[in-house]
């Protein structure tokens, strides 16, 4: 073989292993997400998918997308389409991007399979789509639980059947912040919780040790800080072996100048995970 050609075909390989991330794909996917999360206008964000929509169809037809995390980005933007045709190139451009790249987040191709069914008002099949029941509360969209296993939804990254009953139970109970809201009243709130506690899963409530740590700190950074101990302390109570629970009610402690139950905290919270190292730096900075 020419030794010129050979080289050629040899350097073109080498690129082809270099290829670069489209930087306008990556720039509108993160704008997709950014405005989501960010409490933007929903109107603004619609109008703004359509744009993105636009540009990433004619990259994607223009032959510009290259790598596994380009396909990965046109989903997302496919994804937040508002039509069959949209949804189908969601599909197809999660599905090349796994393909490419197996380590990226594989319940964006369940979802958008979902997606796409729902849109042609078939049933889903993974499980990753709610509506609303028309009351208020968020209901799974109809689903066939027979043509995707439990082994194949956790390869997706999508919860057991099992799980998603009992996320759909959660996602439709009440937030103790907005009782604390109406009542204005934390000791009514904090009886609340201890009451609502105890049903388990009977509860009304959201209850989760996570809800009320940032309960806890939605308090603290309002300079509520006696109502916020109130919180954190009995976040321990309920939850004594979880070390975020301690580490939290030793931050409020210390800024109330109850410096040595601060500590006790911390130390507990460092015994409970012995990798916390914000325990380990102010039990070390107050010894």
């Amino acid at each position: 073989m020419n030794k010129i050609f050979f080289s050629l075909i040899l350097l073109v390989t080498i690129s082809s292993g270099f290829a670069q991330n489209n930087p306008e794909l990556q720039k509108m996917a993160d704008a997709d997400q950014e405005e989501r999360f960010s409490g933007e206008d929903w109107a603004t964000v619609m109008k703004n998918d359509s744009i993105r929509l636009a540009k990433a169809t004619q990259l994607f037809n223009d032959g510009e997308l290259e790598t596994a995390k380009d396909y990965y980005n046109a989903g997302i933007i496919f994804q937040h389409g508002k039509d069959t045709i949209a949804s189908k190139m969601a599909v197809e451009s999660f599905k090349t991007a796994i393909e490419m790249d197996s380590t990226l987040n594989r319940w964006w191709y369940a979802a958008a399979v979902d997606r796409d069914l729902m849109r042609r008002d078939v049933p889903q099949i993974y499980g990753t789509q709610y509506i609303g029941d028309g009351s208020g509360k968020q209901k799974q969209y109809k689903m066939d639980t027979t043509q995707v296993s439990d082994k194949e939804r956790t390869y997706y990254r999508v919860p057991t059947l099992s799980q998603q009953k009992e996320n759909e139970r959660i996602m439709n109970l009440k937030k103790v912040f907005f009782y604390y809201t109406e009542t204005n009243s934390i000791d009514k709130t904090i009886d609340l919780v201890k009451t609502e506690f105890k049903k388990g899963k009977e509860s009304e409530y959201y209850i989760a040790e996570s809800d009320l740590n940032n309960f806890g700190y939605h308090l603290m950074s309002q300079n509520k800080l006696e109502e916020s101990l109130k919180v954190l302390k009995l976040n321990t109570e309920l939850y004594p072996k979880a070390a975020n629970t301690w580490d939290s009610c030793g931050e409020i402690l210390l800024k109330l100048g109850k410096e040595k139950e601060a500590i006790k905290a911390y130390k507990k919270s460092l015994a409970l995970d012995p990798n916390n190292e914000n325990a380990r730096n102010i039990i070390e900075e107050h010894k």
